[in-house]
């Protein structure tokens, strides 16, 4: 299974589309990524990362929807009137 997480884009370099990079911040975490993929995002936009590459722009609704659930992945199940968690 393959993860890629949304980011916001703070800055760009790189004089043309194959080399252009970004850094990226993830929650607090900032990362340089290649945006060879997506030429057309700026500083503000969203994009999906996957190791290391921006795979696609994504709005910013989208992706609070995305981190909101990823948040929710994080949560340490409920458990049951027995002590035992759910599956």
């Amino acid at each position: 299974m393959c993860l890629a997480v949304p980011g916001k884009v703070l800055s760009v370099s790189g004089a043309d589309d194959l080399s252009r990079s970004g850094r990226v911040e993830f929650g607090g975490i900032v990362r340089s990524i290649s945006l060879a993929y997506v030429p057309e995002v700026a500083p503000g936009d969203y994009v999906l990362v996957h190791a290391g590459f921006a795979i696609t722009s994504l709005d910013e609704a989208e992706a609070a929807r995305t981190l909101a659930y990823l948040e929710e992945l994080e949560e340490p199940a409920p458990e049951d009137a027995a002590g035992e968690t759910e599956d």
